[in-house]
């Protein structure tokens, strides 16, 4: 799939501005299944300084009400992994490749797990994140997530985590 993002940009011989289509990939969002794994930990890698390996990834995706979605299947920018229980669900990991941020894919990722939450029984969606990201705090304020809670230390020492919640 291709997209095009308008950019206005002047015209060396012209005194107004034009518009120039610059070619942006839009990635299809795929099912993360056992064999995207091993790419997924190392976008993980690259994302985090305590990332999860493959072996982890696998536990999470083995437990129950766990899914995940994937962007893009031949050269993949990010991830989501998330489980649901009850009527409750939870982002266990986002991921998005630091050069893809700000492109949509993180929102992409986000709004597929809550759909698929929703789609499961889940009435609300929960996830932690470290406190002083404030690109990842934007993201899912956006997305309409609300602080209900705050966890000291809990990415060590000084680390805190917010503790964010949407209703689906």
């Amino acid at each position: 799939l291709r997209a095009f993002v308008v950019n206005s940009t002047m015209s060396p011989s012209h005194t107004q501005t034009r518009p120039i289509l610059t070619p942006m990939t839009v990635r299809p969002l795929i099912p993360l299944g056992l064999f995207h794994l091993p790419v997924a930990a190392e976008i993980h890698r690259l994302c985090f300084s305590e990332a999860w390996d493959e072996a982890a990834l696998v536990q999470l995706l083995a437990m129950p009400g766990s899914f995940g979605r994937m962007s893009g299947e031949e050269n993949p920018c990010g991830f989501i992994l998330a489980r649901v229980a009850a009527d409750e669900a939870e982002i266990l990991t986002l991921a998005v490749l630091p050069q893809a941020r700000r492109s949509g894919q993180g929102g992409r990722l986000l709004d597929a797990a809550a759909a698929e939450a929703a789609q499961q029984g889940a009435t609300a969606l929960f996830l932690e994140v470290a406190s002083d990201n404030l690109a990842a705090l934007g993201l899912y304020q956006s997305r309409h997530f609300a602080t209900v809670g705050r966890r000291p230390h809990y990415y060590g020492l000084n680390h805190h985590a917010t503790v964010l919640r949407r209703e689906l």
